[in-house]
């Protein structure tokens, strides 16, 4: 068998999300699926390393999938890229070893969020950043995300929904960075539950306009209590931003 990987950039605003739905072909993942089954003739599994929620965008998503069919990376790119609607693209194309596998391959994921936090609205950011018209107070913020870097147990960061048994993840780094209006949060780890990086960003925004204190969120982490996290920021403001592999043999 063929083992392609693709490296992919898409605009979150319209879909229900990455993963495959039975009662919707409105899915990254699906509509990707369709083009390459149109492509190789055969029914196309693809397997991507995150599964990224509704309304949320990717600057680099990779999947790989299989086929009997012998293709030239310059032949998948061109035809998917017509294919596909044009707020999904293909980036890059590779033929890679068989055993890779965009999921479990994957060691660390960054994760970029947006906050445009002025008074007025950003009529050309408004699909792609959360809107916070109080002033956030960056030095707290900071404070507060300390806190997040390490190993622990996110239950508490989980969504009710989440099926992974296995709460623990360990955060590498936490940055906030204002500019020009926009505040950004960059957050790396080796792996992030459903809805993690919005409840975080969430409790952050919270502790930004004081309705939190930083000192709060070692016990809201060790109390494993959702409702204490306080609101998840909203979709649209978050980016899949870069996926890091083991290196192959």
């Amino acid at each position: 068998m063929n083992n392609y990987k693709l490296t992919i950039q898409y605009d979150g605003d319209r879909y229900k999300g990455w993963q495959r739905l039975g009662d919707s072909d409105n899915t990254i993942q699906g509509k990707i699926e369709k083009a390459i089954s149109v492509l190789t003739g055969e029914e196309i599994e693809i397997i991507g390393s995150s599964r990224t929620d509704a309304g949320v965008h990717a600057l680099m998503q990779v999947a790989n999938f299989k086929t009997r069919q012998e293709l030239t990376e310059e032949r998948i790119m061109s035809f998917l890229n017509h294919y596909l609607p044009p707020d999904i693209s293909i980036i890059r194309v590779e033929q890679v070893d068989e055993q890779f596998h965009a999921r479990f391959h994957a060691t660390d994921k960054t994760y970029l969020y947006k906050v445009w936090n002025r008074a007025y609205s950003h009529p050309f950011m408004r699909k792609y950043s959360m809107h916070v018209v109080k002033p956030l107070d960056i030095t707290r913020m900071r404070q507060g995300a300390v806190h997040f870097i390490g190993e622990h147990d996110f239950t508490a960061y989980a969504n009710a929904k989440s099926k992974k048994k296995d709460s623990v993840r360990t955060i590498h780094a936490l940055d906030i960075q204002e500019k020009d209006g926009f505040i950004e949060f960059r957050v790396s780890g080796n792996g992030f539950l459903y809805n993690m990086v919005r409840k975080m960003v969430g409790t952050l925004i919270a502790v930004g306009l004081g309705e939190k204190k930083a000192e709060e969120i070692p016990g809201i982490i060790l109390s494993k209590e959702r409702l204490q996290t306080g609101g998840m920021a909203e979709a649209e403001g978050l980016y899949l931003e870069e996926i890091r592999f083991k290196q192959q043999k």
